[in-house]
């Protein structure tokens, strides 16, 4: 909406508190329990269900009611789950069966398995074109797969270790190459890598977010910031700091609001004013663990996976606590209460 122009339907207190951030809320913590570790969730909002990996197995949530509805097995290491509502499939990377899974939306039968590259690890899907992309992280190639026919259609070398990934459902997808600390743009519809842009600042690419309306890329960073680039040119905006222990985030196109979910037990939330600018609004704090994201862009909720965490005995050399058993759990972020803005300025 341009300057100046009135905002149908918002008040301007409403408006107040949502630029200030105000309100945020861990509202519910959804005690799912089980075994194993956990990657990205996604959401498919209109059948209001949540996509959980859950290491060997992928977790379905009635995000109604924050209860598991159903399970679909055998998905070694799995990573993420790409919804293609259009054509009623979802597609799960399968990180140490080298191949994604393909299932059905209403039933979750599975379909197929496609042989993709060395552990597919992010996946997109890219509604214009129909698309599939897998990210192979041992390959540093991306698996271009036609959702309809199940058919890898190209591997596309990356020239780096992809991460986390999106699309702007106009046919362009977008990865971090975090060894190369750097963000790739790729043509779905060709396809083929079109752009290779440093990310200033930034080491360590994990998370990553896309306003599609303004051409705005958000990745979240292992060294605490968040760098924000221009996806028509690969210009750098802005870069902001954010909490540690980054490993996803989300942008809510109508709040215009992006979000850094941090391993450390914080949400940094970052708010775009307009185009060219930026600001951290807010530090919510979450839980430990809770590193990765999904949002639900029809309620504005934030949905989080973690678990309790042990310690590790005196001289282990392990890297990270053992998770304790039976504590998985999902942590509901609310926005604001006040009437959220349209995407459009």
């Amino acid at each position: 909406m341009a300057k100046g122009r009135a905002l149908l339907g918002v008040s301007l207190i409403g408006l107040a508190g949502l630029a200030q951030g105000a309100g945020y809320t861990v509202a519910e913590h959804w005690a799912l329990g089980g075994e194993g570790g956990w990657d990205y969730p996604s959401v498919d909002s209109h059948a209001h269900r949540l996509y959980l990996s859950r290491a060997t197995h992928v977790l379905i949530v009635d995000t109604a009611t924050g209860k598991g509805v159903a399970d679909i097995a055998d998905t070694p290491g799995v990573h993420g789950i790409a919804v293609a509502a259009d054509v009623g499939r979802g597609f799960i990377s399968e990180g140490k069966a080298n191949a994604v899974k393909v299932f059905e939306l209403a039933s979750g039968k599975v379909l197929a398995d496609i042989a993709v590259g060395g552990k597919p690890d992010a996946i997109v899907y890219d509604a214009k074109t129909h698309r599939v992309v897998a990210f192979n992280g041992h390959d540093d190639s991306a698996s271009v797969i036609d959702a309809r026919s199940n058919r890898v259609l190209r591997t596309l070398p990356l020239g780096g270790a992809p991460e986390a990934a999106g699309d702007d459902g106009a046919g362009h997808v977008f990865v971090n190459l975090e060894d190369k600390n750097q963000l790739v743009a790729i043509d779905a519809e060709t396809p083929a890598v079109t752009a290779h842009w440093d990310l200033p600042g930034c080491e360590g690419p994990t998370g990553f977010a896309l306003d599609a309306a303004h051409h705005r890329a958000f990745s979240s960073c292992a060294n605490a910031v968040m760098a924000i680039l221009d996806t028509t040119s690969g210009r750098s905006l802005a870069t902001l700091p954010i909490g540690k222990g980054t490993d996803g985030a989300e942008f809510d196109p109508a709040l215009q609001n992006a979000y850094s979910a941090n391993g450390e037990g914080t949400i940094t939330i970052v708010h775009e004013s307009d185009p060219d600018h930026f600001a951290v609004l807010e530090t919510l704090p979450t839980a430990r663990g809770a590193r990765t994201i999904a949002l639900d862009p029809a309620t504005h909720r934030l949905y989080l996976p973690t678990a309790k965490f042990g310690t590790l005995p005196a001289g282990s050399k392990e890297k990270h606590p053992p998770i304790l058993p039976d504590t998985f759990e999902v942590l509901v972020v609310t926005a604001p209460s006040a009437a959220h803005p349209s995407a459009g300025r």
